[in-house]
């Protein structure tokens, strides 16, 4: 053996071996990062603990980043395109974290529920590219494993493209770009399961004969699917569908994960898949909805008739009125809404519960589960105005006090506290659990005009004897009120 052959020979084992530990630390590191995030999600559901579980969340995602950079130049290193992959690989992660952090420092909280929406379509849109390049270059697979290979691709294009425009539907009707109404076209439901049908035919077709053309097709289907799917759920259902997408994106890189043979992917996928579902479903039950319905695109949900109509005579209330009202009052409740995000009202709603509390009164938050537009939203309000955790209650826990009740604070919310809920069986919200403000002896609504809700459902109680309204910017008049007391 000549000596350039021994060196060549001496050289590729050192580089096979420094891959092979790359790749063990990588594992080990991919571990801890799953580890992390398991931790994540359990900090993330209480308050108390939900910054500890972000920076866990923060943790993990910086150990699979680093760990990852780390073994694709490990494996990179020495080839003749190195330069070129790593070079993009570094431009990539700089792109994508300065436009993440950009985005999050100048992001709303009223803008957070579409931004996430928008959020999931990228990793909807990058499940279909992985599946496409998946496609394109196999890589060195046979025999039976090439089968499994190509029903991996085909599913996990499914999935990503189902996902990415789902998402985008949610973000334009969460942005109010679109009509939150939901798209009745004539024979939904066979189309939804038509194309649930043709999906499962495709594939079988696709792993026997893995034809282009068949992946362009089940591509196509799946971006109509996912858009009709979204389109075909209405207003009031959104905050479960942000929920279901969530779940979607999981299970999409979960799918590039088997694609990519990336163990770190597939655990993580199926942890926002699996939980997401199950946030899904524990919502459906808080809103007396069909899971089922909701994520097959409100399958057998008959279209609402309109109830935007007037339905009787209003009262207004003026400021000095309000005032007084509370002052008098013994208990109090407030029971915010998306409203009291779009105002920015939660600051002077945090000063006003101050101010009650020091006079004596008792006063707490009643949050419906999905009041604002994402799980959690009026949580996270309020929170950042510094309310104190133990006067806010979720509507299991406070729904029977209102009638015990001197005055109800009524801002932003609209559905959540709409009796139709309980007393039409007609409504488009009957049967959905909701806030009974109405047992209460006065009930102020903060809104901006006699408008109906996000679900298009004209709201009774703005009618009732003991409601009045208080119309304006929720911020102001609660300043207002403030002054005046």
């Amino acid at each position: 053996m000549s000596a350039a052959s021994i060196l060549l020979h001496s050289g590729a084992s050192v580089s096979a071996a420094s891959a092979s530990v790359a790749a063990s630390v990588a594992g080990a590191a991919y571990l801890v990062a799953a580890l992390l995030f398991i931790l994540s999600l359990h900090g993330l559901s209480k308050h108390e603990t939900a910054r500890r579980g972000v920076l866990f969340g923060v943790g993990g995602m910086v150990i699979a980043i680093a760990a990852t950079i780390w073994l694709t130049v490990e494996q990179l290193w020495g080839q003749p395109q190195a330069t070129i992959g790593l070079t993009l690989l570094v431009v990539a992660v700089l792109i994508g974290g300065s436009i993440g952090l950009w985005r999050a420092r100048v992001v709303e909280m009223t803008g957070m529920p579409e931004l996430i929406a928008l959020l999931h379509s990228f990793v909807g849109l990058a499940a279909v590219i992985v599946g496409w390049n998946g496609a394109l270059d196999p890589g060195e697979i046979d025999g039976a494993l090439l089968g499994i290979h190509h029903a991996e691709v085909f599913i996990g294009v499914f999935i990503g493209a189902v996902t990415f425009t789902g998402s985008i539907v949610a973000f334009l009707k969460l942005s109010a770009r679109i009509s939150s109404k939901p798209l009745m076209l004539p024979g939904k439901n066979a189309l939804n399961l038509g194309a649930l049908v043709a999906f499962v035919g495709l594939t079988v077709w696709y792993v026997i004969t893995p034809d282009l053309w068949l992946l362009i097709v089940v591509t196509v289907l799946a971006l109509l699917l996912g858009w009709h799917l979204v389109a075909s759920i209405g207003g009031g259902d959104m905050p479960v569908v942000v929920s279901m997408l969530n779940s979607y994106s999981g299970w999409a890189a979960a799918a590039a994960g088997f694609i990519l043979s990336n163990d770190l992917l597939i655990v993580t996928g199926a942890l926002v898949g699996s939980s997401g579902a199950y946030l899904s479903y524990i919502m459906c039950r808080a809103m007396n909805r069909s899971f089922i319905s909701v994520i097959a695109g409100g399958f057998g949900i008959e279209a609402p008739r309109s109830t935007d109509d007037e339905t009787g005579e209003h009262r207004e209330v003026d400021v000095t009125s309000a005032a007084e009202l509370l002052a008098e009052a013994d208990r109090v409740i407030i029971t915010p809404g998306y409203g009291m995000a779009v105002a920015q009202a939660q600051y002077p709603v945090a000063e006003l519960t101050a101010k009650l509390r020091e006079r004596g009164v008792d006063v707490r938050f009643g949050i419906h589960p999905v009041a604002g537009r994402l799980p959690g939203h009026m949580n996270v309000l309020l929170a950042e105005a510094k309310v104190p955790y133990d006067i806010v209650f979720e509507m299991d826990e406070i729904n029977d006090d209102f009638g015990e009740t001197s005055v109800v604070l009524v801002i932003g919310a609209n559905d959540t506290v709409n009796p139709a809920a309980a007393e039409d069986p007609g409504s488009p919200i009957a049967g959905m659990p909701v806030l009974r403000v109405w047992e209460a002896d006065n009930v102020i609504v903060f809104k901006r005009s006699m408008a109906s809700g996000y679900a298009g459902v004209q709201n009774p109680l703005f009618f009732r004897e003991n409601a009045q309204m208080l119309f304006g910017d929720a911020k102001e008049k609660v300043e207002q009120i403030l002054r005046e007391l």
